[in-house]
């Protein structure tokens, strides 16, 4: 298959890592997060860790909308779609999140909630359209990738004039939760001393920085002095990617660099942009799932499309709740726990009873490590073969 094919050779990523196992320096540990879930997934279902020299390794991130949504905002939705009167639209992805109480939007369908699963914004202003009794409220969600599909709806509906659309807006933004990441002290020791884990480089994510470019990440890069390598998704894009980095930490560079040329550019997608910047402005904190609070890390509706904002049509007023004391989802979003290490999972947590947000999203980490590598722990690390 044209394109696919090309970056799944499987001689040539064992090449890249013979380059890999070579170039690192012996006795030197490299920690690389991937933030992205997508990176996160490919990682998982193509072994490519299991290709890496023992003193390279991956560290799973934040980067799967799903996962890091809290509680308090899966309890809003569904205290919106038990409203009379309300049809609430979602993504799939988001019907089995636990909420707090046991509770999901999948459970509250049951209980009569009127919940529609959709598959784009138009989806829900065409059930806007055809019901004109209804409340329609989208719940959105998901990185700057999901966002100017929001944007575009709620443009669409102003020009509709559709009075019954609103959209509950929970839109997140990457740098800052790069930065609370590695706004902790730097040592070897950093899990010890302040429950962080420490980072050398960063694969960056491919479908954001499709819209928002790469020259977002290089006030990070300096600041932190960690590099950035923008990555696609396939394992060839991966394994040059840490290739990248590793080079630049032996340079002892923290620069922002783009493996994914082919889609990624320095500015991003200005169309996008400007939709975006049009109709969202920055919230001046949100929650995110184990990462806490974080300042100008969200957007909401600007004043001009203040009827079509769901938490001011309903007076939404979102209620900080905890997590599931037993499940590390948390400590898994911030790269400190590995999914296998979570005490949860593999025993009352799996994609069929998930207890946390990780394993119900596709691009969770331990949803990823359930499909594709539950098994490997048990596996002792085999050599890298050379490359013919």
């Amino acid at each position: 298959m044209k394109y696919i094919d090309e970056y799944r050779d499987g001689t040539l990523a064992r090449a890249i890592a013979t380059t890999i196992a070579s170039e690192a320096v012996p006795g030197r540990h490299y920690q690389f997060m991937e933030f992205c879930g997508g990176h996160t997934h490919a990682v998982s279902r193509y072994g490519i860790e299991d290709l890496l020299p023992s003193n390279v390794r991956m560290v799973h991130g934040p980067g799967c909308p799903v996962c890091v949504l809290p509680v308090g905002r899966i309890d809003d939705a569904i205290a919106l779609a038990l409203r009379p009167g309300v049809t609430l639209c979602t993504y799939a992805d988001l019907m089995r999140v636990p909420a707090s109480g046991g509770g999901s939007l999948l459970k509250a369908r049951s209980a009569g909630a009127d919940i529609r699963m959709v598959y784009s914004t138009m989806d829900a202003i065409r059930i806007a359209e055809d019901e004109p009794g209804r409340d329609v409220v989208f719940f959105a969600i998901g990185f700057e990738t999901t966002t100017p599909a929001t944007a575009i709806a709620i443009r669409l509906a102003r020009r509709k004039m559709l009075r019954n659309f609103s959209v509950f807006c929970n839109h997140v933004l990457t740098p800052p939760a790069i930065r609370a990441v590695l706004d902790v002290p730097d040592d070897d020791n950093a899990d010890e001393h302040t429950g962080g884990v420490r980072i050398d480089g960063f694969v960056g994510p491919a479908h954001v920085s499709t819209v928002i470019g790469t020259t977002p990440y290089v006030a990070l890069a300096k600041h932190f002095r960690k590099p950035v390598v923008v990555a696609g998704f396939e394992p060839l894009d991966m394994m040059q990617a840490i290739l990248m980095l590793v080079r630049q930490i032996n340079d002892g560079r923290h620069d922002v660099e783009n493996q994914y040329i082919r889609m990624v550019s320095e500015a991003g997608n200005l169309i996008a942009q400007r939709a975006i910047a049009e109709v969202f402005e920055l919230r001046a904190s949100f929650e995110w799932r184990g990462l806490g609070e974080l300042p100008d890390s969200a957007l909401q509706l600007r004043e001009a499309y203040a009827d079509l904002d769901a938490e001011r049509r309903f007076s939404i007023t979102t209620v900080s709740t905890a997590d599931n004391p037993a499940c590390e989802c948390g400590d898994v979003l911030r790269g400190r726990t590995k999914p296998a290490e979570c005490k949860l999972f593999g025993t009352v947590c799996s994609p069929e009873t998930p207890m946390g947000s990780c394993m119900v999203s596709p691009e969770g980490a331990c949803a990823a490590h359930w499909a594709y590598g539950r098994f490997r722990n048990r596996v002792a690390r085999q050599p890298v073969p050379a490359a013919t």
